[in-house]
């Protein structure tokens, strides 16, 4: 997504000498998926709001101008007015959630077409909130605007001052492949298999050391702004973009990492943990119980021998116990006993060195007992690993019970818990993770009638500052 079209090309020139125009051939494996089966994953968030974004845009970014159809995320741009501004539509990134150095970066995308339209796939370098942009790194994957039928790869950097080199190539109106080959050495684009640009960013040289570091993804559909202008064909209104997978690959014959991080919301499966805000940056796993779990997929051990598993976990009870295990419990790893830090977002590090055999498992930790949240695990070279600080723990009671009567509740019911509960403050989100209601529990129960039919998830945090989750259905 373009931040500004003003280009400085010297820089890019210089890079792209001697550059061949033919890929080599390479062997990747697939790390990280959003297929879009069952909704939008825990690896994405959404950005909110107006004020032109850089670009002098048009339109207001919420969540509800995105939804899941048949398997593909669909992101539609609205005329509405919201906070003063003329349309709506929805931006997502995996900022903070699922951050990527390297690889092959693809979505299969159908485009929506209408002046003023300019839908984008694209990459943002993960520092930007301390350096900036363009300090940041920016990689477009893919951008279209308006009626144009050329789809548009470029790459932004900063060489004292904004630098940008891009190519474009025609496309007819239907569902693409596109991708980025990115390595220490060059970006690549592609559309459909096809290789229609590259630059060279060997060794950080002209000044593109942006490229050699994290970044996360971005998919939004933008109304108006500077590059497609401030004219927008109403009647093209509702316009949606439709995406049918994001997928991101890794070369086998890559370095391994010494070390490598799995952010707890990013898990490619999760058994009764809650997505909440982390006070650290992102989100975090909360509301864990006793037997919830989180498994991620493909984790590479490169070498046989010991490896450091860190924890990094709150509580605002007593702590609780962890573990580890490989291939659903194929080999286990044992357990760590976490303490109580005296909140819910005041972190420490807890870690346990294991010994593992080389290869590429699916790694799994498991809820012993519950009363923590959990922010990430890391897994390191035990040499490499870092020292952990545990606090003391605490003494507290077991978590609460909360059983949720009607369940499903009708509209004309109110949902019922134990009255020991009462005084709880709650929070109720629904399937894709939005506050739907807040508030404290009283003695008549929670009022359902302003939600939707659907499955939502209720959080309470009693007057001890135990925490529980619930799952329920409304009518």
């Amino acid at each position: 997504m373009k931040i500004t079209f003003t280009s400085v090309l010297g820089a890019a020139a210089l890079l792209l000498l001697g550059a061949p125009l033919a890929s080599q051939a390479q062997t990747y494996q697939q790390v990280w998926a959003d297929e879009f089966t069952n909704g939008i994953s825990a690896s994405w968030q959404f950005e909110n709001g107006g004020g032109g974004w850089g670009n002098n845009e048009k339109q207001y970014y919420q969540p509800s101008n995105a939804t899941v159809v048949n398997g593909q995320l669909q992101i539609t741009a609205r005329k509405q007015s919201v906070g003063g501004y003329a349309y709506t539509s929805s931006r997502l990134k995996t900022q903070g959630l699922k951050e990527i150095t390297f690889g092959r970066i693809e979505a299969r995308i159908k485009r929506p077409i209408g002046q003023g339209l300019w839908p984008a796939f694209w990459m943002l370098g993960a520092n930007i909130n301390s350096v900036g942009w363009p300090k940041c790194g920016e990689i477009d994957v893919m951008e279209y605007i308006n009626t144009d039928p050329k789809t548009y790869g470029t790459a932004h950097w900063d060489s004292n001052g904004h630098a940008q080199y891009g190519q474009s190539t025609a496309t007819t109106n239907d569902y693409h492949v596109y991708s980025v080959e990115w390595t220490p050495s060059y970006i690549r684009w592609f559309v459909d298999g096809t290789k229609y640009n590259e630059l060279n960013i060997a060794g950080g040289t002209g000044s593109t050391e942006e490229f050699q570091r994290p970044f996360f993804l971005l998919l939004n559909l933008a109304v108006a702004g500077d590059w497609p202008g401030q004219t927008v064909d109403e009647s093209k209104l509702p316009a949606t973009m439709y995406v049918d997978y994001v997928r991101v690959y890794q070369l086998t014959n890559a370095p391994a990492a010494s070390s490598v991080t799995l952010q707890a919301e990013a898990a490619n499966v999760n058994n009764g943990m809650v997505v909440e805000a982390c006070s650290e940056g992102g989100q975090d796993m909360g509301y864990i119980d006793a037997g919830d779990y989180l498994v991620w997929n493909n984790v590479n051990f490169p070498t046989s021998g010991a490896y450091t598993i860190e924890y990094r976990v709150a509580s605002g009870a007593s702590g609780g116990t962890i573990s580890a295990d490989l291939n659903a419990g194929s080999v286990q790893l044992g357990s760590s006993t976490l303490p109580g830090t005296g909140g819910w977002q005041t972190w420490t590090t807890v870690s346990k060195t294991v010994n593992v055999s080389a290869g590429t498992y699916n790694f799994g930790i498991y809820a012993q007992t519950g009363g923590y949240n959990l922010n990430w695990v890391r897994i390191s070279k035990a040499s490499g690993a870092r020292e952990a600080t545990a606090l003391a723990t605490t003494s507290a009671g077991s978590p609460a019970s909360a059983t949720l009567y009607p369940n499903p509740v009708a509209a004309n019911e109110r949902l019922q818990t134990e009255p020991e509960l009462v005084g709880s403050t709650y929070q109720v989100l629904d399937a894709l993770g939005r506050v739907a209601g807040q508030g404290t529990l009283s003695a008549s129960g929670l009022e359902v009638s302003a939600l939707r039919p659907g499955r939502y998830v209720l959080l309470l945090t009693t007057p001890t500052q135990q925490r529980v989750s619930r799952t329920f259905s409304k009518q």
